[in-house]
């Protein structure tokens, strides 16, 4: 069937026979060519150039919102004269280390003065101000439950790479359309950027596989992964004899999650023992006749490399890396497990042997749908750098080192 797109603005018209009426032209919305993911791909992206973007709920209504670490004041100004006085929207982590009152669920929102710049409000979303202005505050939490924009618009915010705070206005009903469509805005559903990373897991497609010949495992393949909507890639080092017991479906198979570290697999810090992991779990499955290593884009336990290279500083200030990540705004591990046990399936397995010393991984896994049949210890010797962050990890994180 032949397809011809109309000039946009405007509804695109498909050309060809319908059911209902043979050989006629049927009219398609112009929405339906973007899907949810992408719009919501779309949004994050604005968030980062720190661009406003329109949130709309179940309910109907909208917040004009834009992310804590990206807004100049031009745009606050802009967006206050639309919308009225803004709100910050934090963590709830990064509000404990405000000392701010927790009285709701997923996210406080804290009303701002008017007379607050850009600067004045990352200042509070960003602890590597904390000890320059440590007297901040003290705020006041409101005591109303946050609505389902304003907690998508933080959440759009660690989906963007970005700390997790975004500063938001209520938009009114009768002016909802004329912003969106004068201001050009990206808009997005809130439901849909809360459900992003279930659906992103699901969405993966094998897009090609590859021999990639390593050192020390030079029976090895790469395939690689996406969401069929977009987004980041993942991959998984297939190590092995192609047919070999080893890798017989549906396992169990020797597998290693390994989340991307630059600074660790690449330039080969001493602040963690990722290299090493990474490494040396290429040579522990090659040894064992072969298995699979997934290598997840989930850099810094899932809060992105800026985000990692911001805890290392607050480290250097005498935090632990667990501590560092609350002050940031984010939990311990914000890494999903979902996209790893999804490539695994796509892979024909449903049962590994788990190298690890993380039991969390293991309970996520299985709650992911993979039996591990068994976890297999994984650790290496410590260094002077890196000896404080693994007793962290053992003590507060409860690996098995």
């Amino acid at each position: 069937m032949r397809q011809t797109l109309s000039r946009f603005p405007g509804p695109v018209y498909v050309e060809g026979m319908t059911a209902d009426k043979p050989g006629k032209i049927k009219p398609v919305p112009l929405s339906t060519l973007v899907s949810p993911a992408q719009r919501v791909e779309r949004a994050a992206g604005d968030f980062r150039r720190g661009a406003p973007v329109l949130i709309r709920d179940d309910a109907g209504a909208s917040v004009l919102a834009v992310a804590a670490e990206t807004a100049g004041d031009g745009t606050l100004q802009a967006l206050a004269q639309i919308g009225g006085p803004a709100s910050l929207i934090l963590t709830h982590a990064r509000a404990a280390t405000l000392k701010i009152r927790l009285y709701t669920a997923d996210a406080i929102r804290i009303p701002l003065a008017t007379a607050m710049s850009a600067s004045d409000i990352r200042a509070i979303a960003d602890p590597a101000t904390d000890l320059e202005s440590p007297l901040k505050g003290p705020f006041e939490a409101s005591r109303d439950a946050p609505s389902q924009s304003t907690v998508a618009a933080m959440r759009l915010a660690k989906l963007g790479g970005l700390l997790p705070a975004a500063i938001v206005f209520r938009v009114p009903d009768d002016t909802r359309d004329t912003i969106q469509i004068e201001g050009a805005l990206s808009e997005v559903f809130a439901p849909d950027i809360l459900q992003f990373d279930a659906r992103a897991a699901n969405a993966l497609q094998l897009v090609v596989r590859s021999s990639v010949p390593l050192e020390g495992a030079e029976q090895s393949e790469l395939a690689a992964f996406r969401p069929s909507d977009g987004g980041p890639e993942h991959y998984a080092v297939i190590i092995g004899a192609k047919g070999s017991r080893a890798l017989a479906s549906p396992g169990p198979v020797l597998t290693r999650l390994h989340s991307e570290c630059f600074t660790g697999d690449l330039l080969g810090s001493l602040k963690c023992d990722c290299g090493d992991q990474l490494r040396g779990a290429i040579q522990v499955i090659a040894q064992a006749g072969g298995g699979i290593l997934l290598y997840l884009a989930q850099e810094g336990r899932g809060i992105g490399l800026m985000n990692k290279l911001r805890a290392y500083r607050l480290q250097d200030e005498g935090f632990d890396t667990m501590e560092a990540n609350r002050r940031l705004g984010f939990e311990a591990d914000e890494r999903l497990y979902a996209i790893g046990a999804r490539i695994l399936q796509l892979l024909g397995y449903s049962k590994v042997r788990l190298l690890t010393n993380n039991p969390d991984k293991v309970t996520a896994l299985e709650a992911a749908g993979i039996e591990v049949v068994e976890r297999v210890p994984h650790s290496f010797p410590d260094n002077e750098h890196n000896r404080a962050y693994l007793r962290v990890k053992a003590e507060k994180g409860g690996h098995l080192l």
